[in-house]
């Protein structure tokens, strides 16, 4: 790997501990920098295209999350049966799991990512917003310490009066809006927090809350970073991800057309300062809010890799999987400042999910019977599925993102437009529809939108369908289908869009019996 300065010897094989596209977007980096791969996989997952990409794959006991993703025993046992020299655990499961991170290390493995300590620290929101304060970046009015199951109803009331409405009542750990309630009035506030209590509890096995001032309008501004071992951090421009449902992020762009240059060095500065102040290592992102009077406050840190990462890659054109892998060999950040602060073009990303946009957004879990990708200048289709995949119960139903860059916002959303209209899913429902949508509204064009505006535009809409009823999914499939059969062409199947380096001879742990 070059002049790379290493502290420790260069692992070769890598496993992922994770599952559909972020594990093969983690392998696609190995393999370009020459890293063997491990998959795990659940039952479910047996034939998921993520096992079929590895070099290896070990199987794991159950569907279950808690018995198969996210059980840390399992899966640092898989990497020491697989002969594994480091783990990469990508976002969500357990990637923000210290424990994990503390098993990881205590296993000889080298863990991609920032140390246990700084997990278990930043991974708190309370006490990353404390370590926030001490840094000087200014943060949302809010509860000090966690509110615990143990605190009793009157010192909940108290502190919400303390902190003033309204307020949102958020889980300490975890995130993706779990745990999150809205309170506009003293009346809703003890039914919010044990509400917000149970669902952190299940989702993230700690039920303790804060409560946080309620700043609308509002933007949602993060801002990626990498750092190395040898004292480095380099913030990049921001990412834009006000285009929320209920809290969760469907939309994601860079650069913000709400941001100036003066806020974007203010916003990096500040970064770049909670960072160093913490001894935060490889990649990570700070998220903030941006309100009306062009004020930032704090929001918390995410000590691993984000779902919204291609964009900062494809305005930057920095791999920021391949820096993680270097910097967990040792190696010193070798990107500028400019390099990762100088937007080339704008690129906007759209999360598909295997949902229903038309039942309320639920699940559509079921076989995909056939898939039919976008492809052209400036596009990226970071996919976890191909036709023939059965998309599971168990996990988050997310199949692909994808990501269009152009000269200008314009350009990046006309290519996206277009992407969507050629992406063909068979079998199960998916979100395109909505998103082709949502492309086509005013506000949306003209970038006048906070974190509230997509919840808005979806209670006006009064329950209108996004599907075109008179046009079923598999008849859309049997056109592209067509389509591709006279042009000679054959649908992509593969994440490489290569079959023939696609079934290469991997070493499936029971896969064959």
């Amino acid at each position: 790997m070059g002049n790379a300065d290493h502290s420790r010897d260069t692992p070769v094989k890598v496993l992922v501990a994770n599952r559909g596209e972020i594990a093969v977007r983690i392998m696609r980096a190995c393999r370009e920098l020459r890293l063997a791969t491990v998959a795990i996989y659940s039952p479910a997952d047996r034939l998921a295209p993520h096992v079929r990409y590895a070099d290896e794959a070990i199987g794991l006991a159950a569907n279950r999350p808690s018995d198969s993703y996210l059980d840390i025993d399992q899966v640092v046992d898989a990497a020491r049966r697989s002969g594994a020299d480091a783990v990469h655990p990508g976002y969500g499961f357990l990637a923000e799991n210290a424990n994990f991170a503390r098993a990881s290390v205590d296993a000889g493995l080298v863990f991609v990512g920032p140390t246990p300590e700084v997990i278990a620290l930043m991974g708190g929101k309370t006490a990353a917003r404390q370590v926030a304060a001490a840094a000087g970046v200014p943060i949302v009015p809010g509860t000090a310490s966690a509110l615990t199951e143990t605190a009793t109803d009157s010192e909940v009331t108290q502190a919400a009066g303390t902190v003033g409405y309204p307020l949102f009542v958020k889980a300490v750990a975890g995130g993706g809006g779990k745990g999150m309630r809205l309170v506009t009035e003293a009346s809703q506030l003890l039914n919010a927090v044990a509400t917000a209590r149970s669902e952190a509890g299940a989702a993230f096995g700690d039920a303790s809350v804060y409560l946080e001032r309620w700043v609308s309008p509002a933007r949602h501004i993060e801002v990626q970073i990498l750092a190395d071992e040898h004292g480095r951090v380099v913030p990049f421009v921001e990412r834009e991800c006000s285009i929320q449902r209920r809290h969760q992020k469907v939309i994601e762009e860079s650069p913000s057309i709400a941001v100036t240059q003066t806020i974007r060095e203010a916003l990096a500065s500040a970064t770049a300062s909670l960072a160093s102040g913490v001894g935060y290592t490889n990649a990570g992102t700070v998220e903030f809010l941006l309100d009306a009077d062009d004020k930032f406050y704090f929001l918390e840190m995410n000590t691993r890799l984000q779902v919204e990462h291609p964009v900062t890659e494809m305005v930057t054109g920095i791999d920021i999987v391949q820096w993680q892998l270097r910097i967990a060999q040792g190696e010193r950040l070798t990107v500028s400042d400019e390099q990762a602060m100088t937007p080339k073009g704008h690129a906007i990303e759209c999360r598909i999910y295997a949902e229903d946009p038309d039942a309320g957004f639920m699940p559509s879990p079921g076989r995909i019977t056939s898939l039919h990708r976008p492809a052209g200048v400036s596009i990226r289709d970071d996919c976890g599925v191909d036709a023939g995949f059965e998309v599971p119960v168990f996990y988050d139903s997310m199949i692909s993102k994808l990501v269009a860059g152009g000269d200008t916002r314009s350009e990046a959303v006309g290519r996206l437009e277009r992407a969507l209209s050629e992406y063909v899913v068979g079998g199960v429902k998916t979100t395109i529809p909505f998103f082709r949508w949502m492309l086509t509204q005013p506000a949306f064009l003209e970038g006048a939108f906070d974190t509230g505006f997509l919840d808005r535009v979806l209670a006006e809409r009064d329950g209108q369908p996004f599907y075109e009823p008179s046009v079923a999914d598999e008849d859309h499939a049997a056109v592209a289908a067509a389509v591709w059969t006279v042009l000679g062409r054959p649908p992509d199947r593969s994440p490489t869009g290569d079959d023939s380096g696609w079934r290469r001879a991997a070493r499936i742990e029971g896969l064959r019996s």
